[in-house]
């Protein structure tokens, strides 16, 4: 049976020339990095090729790069790192209310040692308010913390005009994107977007799990959460995983090859599987995609969606949101019993961020967008790679139409 991977905002499949660098390193390369013979030369040219490229990928310098075990530490290290240092500044952080948990159990850490965090809403589509941002910066705010693609629905921050905004309020104030799920899949220049801290994840990008990325302008005043020998810069002690920092810098250059083409690829397979779905299966529901409108009673209305020949990025973003997360609701079916039932047929999705699973409470981003309280246990996320083809978007949507009448049918019993 062919087996159809959709659950990439879990996490993706090593490129095979991601995990040969990695191999190569691990067998030849692997001296300590630290080290001043020659084997510890070439684990540290490693290092400095990938930091090389990051910086040019992200027109940032070298000097501001720092690698971390996961996107978990880099956001860590940034929210903590600057809340502390910047302490005498203020207490004031904001977020918003649909973070990853890699943010928001932070930011509780953070209110309990006497930081105040102000929690932006959202809109129907996981849209932050930038009104509400700046009647929310004040004179004693530190830092705010948002996140550049939500993880669940696809919902795509105004990244850019936010930066923007806090600077023009308050100067101050230091900006973090959780870049996670939009490294490479959207447009990302932190000097540009006036970002000062920008956590990326390897595993995310088809490099091993393990591995993340956090840009820290130099103009930032922060604090490690790591000590030890001092290494990058004392920033981030610990000797550096060298074999997955290879092999994040050799996915992202090889992803970063035909960047333009697999983006509007993957917009037009969303595209595909919206218009399919909504016309051919009763009862679901796309969250996220600001191009559809929820219709009174069941199902969904679908206004005119941008063309992928004609239409430019921006465009793109703002009818469908990211290119690469569909969250559908599916009435009537609970998400585990559609997931396993999928699963049974070969296509792996996932009901929703694999990183609170083990929570018993709905979805905090789910909540937050006001979905039907019927519908928060019965909302399944397909999560697209550049390796997704338009057959296995079509193989999986004759199987929903297939399960889904079958199991309302077994759910009513």
């Amino acid at each position: 049976m062919h087996e159809i991977y959709l659950d990439n905002s879990a996490t993706t499949m090593v490129l095979p020339e991601a995990a040969e660098v990695s191999c190569k390193v691990m067998t030849e390369a692997y001296g300590n990095p630290s080290s001043m013979h020659n084997m510890g030369i070439a684990a540290e040219k490693y290092i400095r090729n990938a930091r090389a490229f990051f910086a040019k990928n992200l027109k940032v310098s070298e000097k501001e790069l720092f690698f971390t075990s996961c996107g978990t530490e880099s956001d860590n290290m940034a929210i903590i790192g600057t809340a502390y240092a910047n302490r005498r500044n203020g207490h004031h952080i904001i977020t918003t209310g649909i973070e990853h948990p890699a943010v928001l159990r932070t930011m509780e850490a953070l209110e309990k040692d006497g930081f105040e965090v102000t929690y932006l809403n959202v809109d129907k589509n996981g849209i932050i308010s930038l009104d509400e941002l700046k009647s929310s910066i004040r004179e004693g705010t530190v830092l705010v913390s948002i996140m550049h693609v939500n993880n669940e629905i696809g919902a795509v921050e105004p990244i850019s005009e936010a930066g923007r905004l806090i600077k023009e309020t308050n100067p101050k104030a230091l900006f973090h994107v959780d870049a996670v799920q939009g490294y490479l899949k959207l447009p990302l220049y932190p000097k540009r977007m006036n970002i000062d801290l920008l956590s990326v994840s390897g595993h995310k990008i088809h490099a091993p799990k393990g591995i993340g990325l956090l840009y820290v302008s130099e103009k930032v005043k922060i604090n490690p959460i790591i000590y030890g020998g001092g290494q990058q810069s004392g920033l981030r002690s610990g000797t550096e995983n060298v074999p997955s920092i290879a092999a994040m810098a050799k996915a992202a250059e090889l992803l970063s090859q035909n960047y333009d083409t697999d983006v509007i690829n993957l917009y037009g397979l969303k595209k595909h599987f919206i218009e399919e779905s909504i016309s051919s299966i009763a009862d679901v529901y796309i969250n996220g995609v600001p191009a559809l409108n929820n219709a009174e009673g069941s199902g969904l209305t679908l206004k005119e969606l941008p063309d992928m020949a004609s239409a430019p990025l921006d465009e793109l973003v703002k009818g469908y949101g990211a290119p690469h997360i569909i969250s559908l609701s599916v009435k009537g079916v609970r998400a585990e019993v559609l997931l396993h039932a999928l699963e049974e047929k070969g296509i792996y999705v996932s009901s929703g961020s694999a990183c609170s699973t083990h929570k018993k409470t709905s979805s905090d981003t789910l909540n937050a967008i006001g979905i039907d309280k019927a519908l928060l246990d019965s909302t399944i996320r397909i999560s697209m790679s550049n390796f997704t083809t338009d057959e296995e978007i079509s193989f999986t949507l004759d199987t929903l139409r297939t399960l889904i009448p079958q199991l309302r049918k077994f759910s009513r019993k």
